[in-house]
């Protein structure tokens, strides 16, 4: 396998990379250049973090220009799914983000597209030749840096991902919570957490995606109202679109990856980067 890394600064595979050079046009188009001299039999695989829809336009003129030189294999290793999170169709005149975004990866032909922890069973079940890497790993590491901590799920969508978390772990307690959300205006409401008394436990809460923080905020709020002990977040995949200053005052530490971006140093953030 030999990659083809998109963005300079995400390296996932310790294996030497096919020289190119990505630009855009001024028209707003993007435009690759990839040098001769790879092995064109090989696998070749193309990784990007797609936190735009012009990084999707990089992954398809860079699969061109690969089929054109000749490449027989070529696999797609995108850690963060965009349009994940619109996976159904709330009230009418929404679109259905997720089919959008694996319609125009299908066409492309990969032999494989790996993505890390999928937001849902959607946007898998919508992609063809898909791979999906779980978090265990990623939240493996952040419980040896942390001690033994109750996981949290922040809401019923999360549940099933988070009991087989739990038993990769080998067994964390599992600590359900709630919450509304309205589907015309987004707001969130009812934070609630389903058990009487936490007794000063430590929780790790879990999820795939943090935007602006306000569900963990509220549910960071519903535990502690619950005499909970130390508060944690893990999120696989930190837009953070907010900022940092929501966590403050609620949580001793958050931990991401580097799935959609690169963090600038920060005290209340930590960031591990992922490698296959």
């Amino acid at each position: 396998m030999i990659p083809l890394n998109l963005d300079p600064a995400f390296s996932p595979f310790a294996t030497t990379a096919i020289t190119h050079k990505l630009f855009t046009f001024y028209g707003g188009e993007p435009h690759i250049k990839i040098e001769e001299g790879f092995d064109v039999n090989q696998n070749i695989t193309i990784t990007h973090r797609l936190s735009s829809f012009n990084a999707l336009g990089e992954v398809c003129v860079a699969a061109d220009a690969l089929r054109r030189m000749g490449a027989k294999s070529i696999s797609l290793f995108i850690p963060y799914m965009p349009g994940a999170r619109q996976d159904r169709v709330m009230i009418p005149g929404e679109p259905l983000t997720a089919k959008v975004y694996t319609d125009i990866i299908n066409r492309l032909g990969f032999e494989e597209v790996i993505i890390f922890d999928a937001h849902s069973d959607v946007a898998p079940a919508l992609l063809n030749n898909v791979t999906v890497v779980p978090n265990h790993s990623f939240i493996a590491q952040v419980v040896n840096e942390i001690a033994p901590v109750h996981l949290a799920s922040p809401d019923a969508g999360a549940l099933k991902k988070i009991y087989k978390l739990s038993e990769y772990l080998g067994g964390a307690h599992v600590v359900e919570c709630g919450k509304h959300r309205d589907v015309k205006t987004g707001r969130l409401t009812g934070f609630r957490v389903y058990e009487d008394d936490l007794n000063g436990a430590d929780i790790l809460i879990v999820d795939d995606i943090c935007d602006g923080g306000g569900t963990f905020a509220g549910i960071a709020d519903a535990l502690k109202e619950k005499n909970a002990g130390k508060l944690y977040l893990a999120v696989s995949h930190g837009i953070f679109s907010k900022g940092f200053e929501v966590f403050e005052g609620r949580f001793e530490k958050v931990f991401t990856t580097n799935s959609f971006r690169d963090l600038e140093e920060n005290a209340m953030v930590k960031q591990l980067k992922i490698a296959l």
